[in-house]
């Protein structure tokens, strides 16, 4: 149920879940350690572009910035997909990182992880209920708008 809901999903948004995803830098984007899995922080790129960028609150508004952060969860989703070959080895989502390159006046940083919650929810259900942190930042790699790591249990 879930693998097929995340191929729906990732579709809708341009993704191929079998498809490997474009990685920048010296790093793995997936490690699994004791039935834990680390997924590496993930920006809103679909295929080579980066579909959303500059600062929430400046020249990306709430919708756009929620939007980035639901493509970068469904990222790191596809990821452990790929890693696991089912979802249905996740036990539960642990942790959600999300970091939001923001206008020194923007506040609404939860607001934005908020987009990758409900991707979340919205996959593995409401049973999947994680921690999160949500901070603004002055840039992020790529100018993207967003990015999100988390940890999952297997």
């Amino acid at each position: 149920m879930r693998d097929h809901l995340l191929k729906e999903v990732a579709t809708s948004h341009g993704l191929d879940v079998d498809a490997p995803l474009l990685i920048g830098g010296n790093y793995t984007p997936v490690l699994q350690h004791a039935g834990v899995v680390y997924i590496s922080g993930q920006i809103p790129r679909v295929g080579a572009t980066v579909t959303v960028i500059g600062a929430a609150g400046r020249e990306v508004d709430l919708h756009g910035a929620q939007l980035a952060a639901r493509i970068c969860a469904l990222r790191a989703v596809i990821l452990l997909y790929q890693e696991l070959g089912t979802l249905d080895r996740v036990e539960k989502i642990l942790k959600l990182n999300v970091f939001v390159q923001s206008a020194p006046d923007f506040t609404l940083q939860s607001e934005v992880a908020n987009g990758a919650s409900d991707l979340l929810e919205l996959i593995f259900g409401a049973s999947c209920l994680h921690t999160r942190t949500s901070v603004g930042v002055i840039q992020l790699p790529k100018n993207a708008t967003v990015e999100v790591d988390l940890i999952a249990a297997i």
